[in-house]
């Protein structure tokens, strides 16, 4: 066989070409022994998309991120070194008894004062100039986790400062807690002897399994309804309607994803790093059929924060209607934040859904859902199929009505673009066709 240099190719060429035989471009390529090209396979795997880019994005700006988090952190820890000198002060009120209001003034004054220094900043950033929205998400959430924690270690050692019948705790106890999974603070919590590093690395899998599903679910299912939104002058009051039905079951999923990803994974991973004992993070509220079961089961974590320093503080002043309500409404708004926060627009979709709607649920199914158990629970998970359906609708269409449509000079982070833009019209000659007829 003689082997063919790269002149002796070229010159092969032309005399084909010469003698009228039709050369194909594929054909000329063959003979190229070298280029700049790539491997079929390389070339087919990147038409695949895992939803790698979606996170990538969802993660923008991180530096910035991590930025403020630092920034909430250190706010928090400077709580320790307040509340020494507050101990301090309480020895002398302890010798002036006169002086215990002010004291007790001057200490709730401080607790305040650290939560709005803790807000203000990430709060001010995240209006300034929007984080992607798994950024601003830890950013939002780690505020909140932090302001509560703040409340909890202040109502246990506040007291502590001033009667001097408990030592405070030390700076190993203040920091475990801060990371500890749960916000109820305890000098000493349930310990397990070891870490079980098998468990912590399963678990984060699990949280990397689910968060490329959910990007799946997002630009497969979700995001393809609601992509175009505000691109064209008009859009069809049925298209909304299927839309949103279409996102019910993708929406659920990413719901209960979530959930498992947050509540379980998440939380039993940083409880097997700290050998933190107690993993009853949730109940099975999967199987309940009162709604004021299901809000005490879904998030224990936060559910024993609220009853200890709001609910049972206000029962006395207020009665367990008010307090109960006080809850839902400081949670729901809570949540509306951070999805503000997020998104960058106030839209109180999941307010009117948990603070309203959730909340009439309550009386509805105090006695039925005892009576008929499972008939309540069917209406329960109803309401996490519609609910779903119309927030992963709802929040996307004004998001992308907001990327999409013209700028106006009526545009404003409070009122929702997607009322005006693009015009909601019913179709021409629209009628309602009965489903049950029968032809």
């Amino acid at each position: 066989m003689i082997k063919m240099t790269e002149t002796g190719v070229h010159n092969h060429l032309m005399k084909m070409e010469q003698n009228g035989e039709a050369i194909h471009e594929e054909e000329k390529k063959e003979y190229e022994e070298f280029t700049i090209r790539e491997s079929p396979l390389t070339t087919l795997l990147d038409t695949i998309n895992i939803g790698l880019s979606v996170v990538v994005a969802g993660f923008g700006d991180i530096r910035r991120g991590f930025a403020l988090w630092v920034y909430e952190f250190f706010v928090s820890m400077s709580l320790y070194p307040l509340l020494i000198v507050y101990s301090w002060i309480g020895t002398i009120s302890r010798k002036n008894p006169a002086l215990r209001p002010t004291v007790v003034t001057l200490g709730v004054a401080g607790v305040l004062a650290l939560e709005v220094a803790l807000v203000a900043v990430p709060v001010f950033e995240l209006t300034r100039k929007r984080l992607e929205i798994a950024s601003a998400t830890t950013v939002t959430c780690e505020m909140f986790r932090f302001m509560m924690k703040l409340v909890a270690i202040a109502s246990a050692c506040g007291p502590r400062c001033l009667n001097g019948n408990k030592p405070l705790p030390t700076f190993k106890q203040f920091i475990y807690f801060m990371f500890a999974p749960t916000l109820l603070y305890r000098d000493q919590y349930p310990r397990t002897k070891k870490i079980r590093w098998g468990v912590v690395v399963f678990h984060l899998l699990e949280i990397a399994a689910i968060i490329f599903y959910n990007t799946f679910v997002w630009e497969r299912f979700l995001k393809p309804h609601w992509f175009d939104y505000g691109k064209s002058k008009t859009v069809e009051v049925g298209a909304i309607v299927r839309g949103i039905y279409a996102c019910v079951l993708p929406g659920l999923f990413s719901w209960t994803c979530g959930f498992y990803c947050t509540m379980h994974a998440w939380l039993n991973a940083c409880a097997e790093v700290l050998k933190f004992g107690d993993r009853q993070f949730y109940k099975d509220w999967w199987t309940k059929s009162r709604f004021s079961e299901y809000y005490r089961n879904w998030n224990r974590v936060v559910h024993l924060w609220f009853r200890d320093h709001i609910y049972l503080p206000l029962v006395p002043y207020v009665g367990r209607p008010l307090a109960t309500f006080t809850i839902f409404f400081v949670s729901a708004l809570a949540h509306e934040i951070i999805i503000s926060l997020c998104l960058g627009f106030f839209y109180p979709v999941l307010l009117v859904e948990f603070g309203v709607l959730g909340v009439l649920m309550i009386p509805v199914s105090a006695t039925a859902g005892r009576r008929f158990p499972n008939f309540f629970n069917v209406i329960l998970w109803s309401s996490f199929f519609i609910g779903n359906g119309m927030l992963w609708s709802f929040y996307p269409m004004e998001f992308f009505a907001r990327r999409n449509c013209p700028p106006s000079e009526n545009d404003s982070f409070f009122i929702p673009k997607s009322w005006t833009c693009p015009e909601v019209i019913l179709k021409p000659n629209w009628t309602f066709q009965n489903p049950l007829r029968i032809f």
